[in-house]
């Protein structure tokens, strides 16, 4: 299988899972991902439409400043990534205009340099919305310039509606005729991992039970949905009705990456 990599590093991303995920995503005339994260489903999905949806605001602001003025988003981002940005106090430096700044544009360049300059390719705010990820010490970050022409290529070959929203605004925006596929923060494989966080707020099992009726009631009305997640005793009981595929994944099971571990993941195909 021909696959296009995404341009950004993401924790959870699903390249390395699309050959178990693509062929279990059905036909229809639009893919709705409620958390689309780096976009490797869509790059490599063949719909003709797409609502790409996530609480990221700067992500789907990236996302959108790339589709609208590609070329030179693409030259200012390459701008960025010079020895002299790659030392600790340029980035500090860096993430503290991005923290700072209001322009669209601006914040959607820095995004790009802090996500392959930031440790371990994380995105992290605090309660107060500061991008707070320390800088990753890498000896050459790569720029993704032929990532990013992948996916401004693919953004110019269909039809794609971006949004700031939530799971629930998602599920409500529904119509005949689309499919969905759900990548959300996952449950912890133990009881003292935690639940990710990427926008400030956090994914917990209130939200997991939500996410799940959605899903479940999505699927009645004829809408197919596919969904991701670790293969845990609540993923299960939550996910009863649907066709459960289990299996093996190599992940990162430490905060330092020095220790990989094989975890289970579990996907949920309804109907």
């Amino acid at each position: 299988m021909d696959l296009t990599r995404p341009f950004l590093k993401w924790a959870g991303g699903k390249y390395r899972l699309l050959d178990r995920l693509l062929p279990s995503i059905p036909a229809g005339a639009r893919l709705v991902e409620p958390f689309v994260g780096s976009g490797a489903v869509f790059l490599n999905a063949g719909f003709a439409s797409y609502l790409l949806c996530d609480l990221n605001a700067d992500l789907i602001g990236l996302y959108r400043t790339l589709r609208r003025d590609g070329e030179r988003f693409i030259a200012e981002a390459r701008a960025l990534f010079t020895p002299g940005n790659n030392t600790q106090e340029a980035f500090l430096r860096l993430r503290e205009t991005f923290n700072a700044s209001s322009d669209a544009e601006e914040r959607s360049v820095l995004f790009l340099y802090l996500n392959r300059h930031s440790y371990n390719g994380l995105v992290r705010y605090n309660s107060k919305g500061i991008y707070n990820v320390p800088f990753g010490k890498y000896k050459a970050p790569y720029f993704p310039e032929r990532e990013l022409t992948a996916f401004l290529d693919k953004l110019r070959g269909c039809d794609v509606a971006f949004a700031v929203q939530d799971f629930r605004s998602t599920f409500a925006a529904l119509r005949p005729g689309d499919v969905v596929y759900c990548d959300p923060p996952y449950a912890p494989v133990s009881a003292t991992a935690n639940f990710t966080s990427y926008t400030g707020g956090g994914f917990g099992v209130q939200e997991q039970i939500d996410l799940a009726s959605e899903a479940s009631a999505a699927a009645k009305r004829g809408v197919p949905v596919v969904l991701s997640n670790h293969d845990v005793p609540l993923i299960r009981e939550l996910y009863a009705d649907a066709r459960l595929e289990s299996f093996p994944v190599q992940r990162f099971i430490s905060c330092n990456g020095a220790r990989r571990g094989a975890a289970r993941e579990l996907l949920a195909v309804f109907p």
